[in-house]
């Protein structure tokens, strides 16, 4: 991939691949800024290096070196909570998305960087990447990290824990690439992803992906709850992975910080996670996603109709658990040809009885909260990285502003959109 030369960048040159430094200081007017909790009129923004220095509200009169972007409105950087950055089609012929030629990691890595710029231009500034091969989501967040590659801010878990069958010629002694046979083998299998570079913990607790939508429980309370516990131990969080009923219960129970996809939760379950704050990635628009894009996936009639069936259940659950007060994050789950379209998750919360501001909330505070990262995402406000997009409207009114409107994207005090 080419190196770009951003709107605010210089580049130190220090060989091949120096890293973008941004200006000491840069100053951006805006209409309006919604901070993360209110809405703010005629606002100068000044930013030192990466981080917000100081917000200014009911300003007139720019500084001379102010870039006027006072037809936009500001919104905090947004994190998509679930996607698989590394999950590239090039869309050759004879291939789908699921069934493509080998490629080496490296590979891998530089193809997977379209999907971080299409990510980006969404106005998506972070996201937690929840399963790669090869540890391939580590090598792009660390090159994003030194700068030899443009995209959102990764936090990445590396191998998801999976429920491994004996099969012959099989050591089911050893644990690798998250494969765990028994519950002794689960401290292992989570200490090899931290090791790797992994910051978050995944474990696929049901089965269920593409247009598979079962949900039959494949770890046990008791295994859920020891993965939650070595996560911890480690200093990590857990997503654990659910589209069945039970599997969300018993990891809700086991302690998980959130709780993916899952649908038909009993009350009794959603009152427990509004009691202990676990949160709801539900990602019904990956299922519209499956359905409508089934004829590049070679899926059926009878397997698009299932997919539709299951985003119904999908939506009535979480319009249930909104309305018993369960905290939501907006996930995408984007793979593939998904990466462009992260944020059409947030019309499906409106849909359910959302206001647009808890939407936009789920996808700024609620998101930053989740990865630890409140006080450094998922608000404008000095101190906060500069994480700013820019959209055309009003998104206290209308979401769809925020899904179809973005213009301008900042990311740690570099403008990314337009490049």
């Amino acid at each position: 991939m080419a190196r770009v030369l951003f709107p605010l960048l210089v580049l130190i040159a220090t060989g091949p691949l120096a890293a973008p430094v941004q200006q000491a200081r840069t100053v951006v007017a805006f209409g309006h800024v919604w901070d993360g909790t209110k809405m703010l009129d005629d606002v100068v923004v000044t930013i030192d290096g990466d981080t917000i220095a100081l917000v200014e509200s009911g300003r007139k009169q720019l500084p001379a070196n102010a870039i006027d972007m006072r037809r936009y409105t500001a919104i905090p950087g947004l994190v998509d909570a679930h996607t698989h950055m590394t999950y590239y089609w090039d869309q050759a012929p004879g291939t789908n998305p699921w069934r493509q030629p080998a490629r080496a990691p490296a590979q891998t890595v530089a193809l997977a960087r379209e999907n971080a710029i299409r990510t980006l231009k969404t106005g998506v500034t972070t996201v937690r990447d929840l399963g790669a091969s090869n540890y391939t989501d580590v090598a792009l967040r660390d090159s994003i990290n030194r700068g030899s590659a443009v995209g959102p801010r990764m936090f990445v878990a590396g191998s998801g824990l999976q429920r491994a069958m004996p099969r012959a010629g099989v050591d089911t002694t050893v644990t690798t690439r998250g494969r765990v046979f028994n519950i002794s083998q689960i401290d292992a299998a989570v200490k090899q992803q931290v090791d790797a570079g992994a910051d978050v913990i995944k474990m696929y607790g049901s089965t269920g992906s593409g247009a598979d939508v079962t949900g039959r429980q494949t770890f046990t309370f008791e295994e859920m709850k020891a993965a939650v516990d070595a996560a911890h131990r480690y200093g990590k969080r857990i997503a654990i992975h659910s589209y069945g009923p039970e599997g969300g219960r018993d990891a809700t129970r086991a302690g998980a910080e959130s709780v993916e996809h899952a649908v038909d939760l009993d009350d009794a379950t959603l009152a427990d996670m509004a009691r202990r704050g676990t949160v709801y990635v539900p990602t019904i628009d990956h299922n519209r996603f499956y359905s409508e894009y089934r004829e590049q996936f070679q899926y059926t009639a009878e397997q698009a109709a299932a997919l539709d069936a299951y985003r119904a259940r999908n939506m009535e659950t979480a319009r249930r658990a909104h309305r018993a007060g369960v905290k939501f994050a907006m996930g995408s789950d984007a793979v593939f040809t998904g990466f462009g379209q992260n944020t059409r998750e947030l019309r499906w919360f409106v849909a359910i009885g959302m206001t647009p501001a808890q939407a936009l909330a789920t996808a700024t505070t609620n998101g930053a909260a989740l990865l630890g990262m409140e006080k450094s995402i998922g608000a404008i406000a000095p101190g906060y990285f500069a994480d700013i997009v820019g959209v055309e409207g009003d998104p206290l009114t209308d979401i769809g502003v925020v899904v179809d409107k973005v213009r301008w994207v900042m990311k740690g005090g570099v403008i990314v959109v337009p490049r």
